[in-house]
């Protein structure tokens, strides 16, 4: 695995989160926190808001009431959290027209990541021999395995993951575990919605309920 080097201690801090989509409540009071080298599992019932609140943790939905922050213990920082996690949602977020090596490419110059780790990431997701092919061209699973290379072109300590492991077979899987518990054992922080009981090492589970849709803000 490339990126050996470890991430500085921090902390993502979840408190009394309050999250609104088309004027329903959706999650209410959510309280959590992640250290450097853990990983949470976030579980529920299909439609509870594991999605809901990756999005919101990743900036992209507003908060209704309650606070995310980035950190130490002693400095919390609510404005450096985007420039410090990757977010690979569900659907794939590829290029079908460029080819592999141009969409990580595109994805590490975004991220502020070094070109030189393109090559390696592919080969470890196991894409190294299609890196001139179109994605458009690519299966569901190798599409998959596209957008979690970009999870390797720039170091980013907080993943927040949703079914990283859809579309996959067995060996992806594996790849998916093999990945994240090598991000936690750098010191990394892994938000992980999934249905699957993954084997990760240093990780625990969040189980979300559905909020009173009809009930105030907490």
């Amino acid at each position: 695995m490339p990126n050996k080097e470890a991430y500085s201690s921090q902390q993502l801090n979840v408190s009394k989160l309050s999250l609104i989509r088309s004027e329903r409540l959706i999650l209410s009071d959510v309280n959590f926190s992640a250290k450097s080298g853990s990983g949470i599992f976030l579980r529920g019932d299909n439609g509870v808001g594991k999605t809901t609140l990756l999005m919101a943790i990743a900036g992209y939905l507003h908060i209704g009431a309650g606070k995310i922050t980035w950190g130490t213990d002693n400095n919390e920082e609510e404005n450096s959290l985007i420039e410090n996690l990757h977010f690979i949602a569900h659907q794939d977020a590829i290029k079908p027209t460029l080819s592999l090596k141009e969409n990580l490419m595109f994805w590490c110059s975004l991220y502020g990541g070094a070109p030189e780790k393109v090559i390696d990431a592919l080969k470890i997701v196991g894409l190294s021999h299609a890196i001139d092919f179109e994605a458009g061209l690519l299966s569901a699973g190798q599409k998959k395995r596209l957008s979690l290379a970009r999870l390797l072109v720039a170091n980013r300590a907080l993943w927040l993951l949703d079914e990283p492991t859809s579309s996959l077979d067995k060996q992806g899987d594996e790849l998916v575990v093999s990945l994240i518990d090598n991000h936690l054992e750098r010191g990394g922080i892994a938000i992980i919605a999934t249905h699957l009981d993954l084997n990760i090492k240093n990780a625990k589970t969040l189980i979300l309920e559905k909020a009173n849709q009809y009930g105030e803000i907490a």
